[in-house]
């Protein structure tokens, strides 16, 4: 099973291949991106500020992407 990363959301941006979340996290350096449409496993998006989840994340030309973004819950505490 791939590792989990948590992070806050930053913003959400309308890019020309569709909506995707910026987050930020200690463990990462510089930004990690979630795509709305591919990514995000939620009903609901979240707002900045947010913590989340995420899983799967891959170093792309343009920075890194997780593959997989949830909202953080209790049940992630001391993972």
């Amino acid at each position: 099973m791939a590792s989990l990363f948590v992070g806050t959301v930053q913003s959400i941006v309308k890019g020309e291949h569709g909506s995707y979340i910026v987050i930020k996290s200690a463990d990462i350096e510089g930004s990690v991106t979630c795509s709305v449409e591919k990514a995000w496993k939620e009903e609901t998006l979240p707002e900045s500020g947010t913590v989340v989840v995420m899983q799967d994340i891959l170093k792309k030309r343009s920075g890194w992407r997780a593959m997989y973004c949830r909202f953080f819950r209790p049940e992630d505490e001391g993972r």
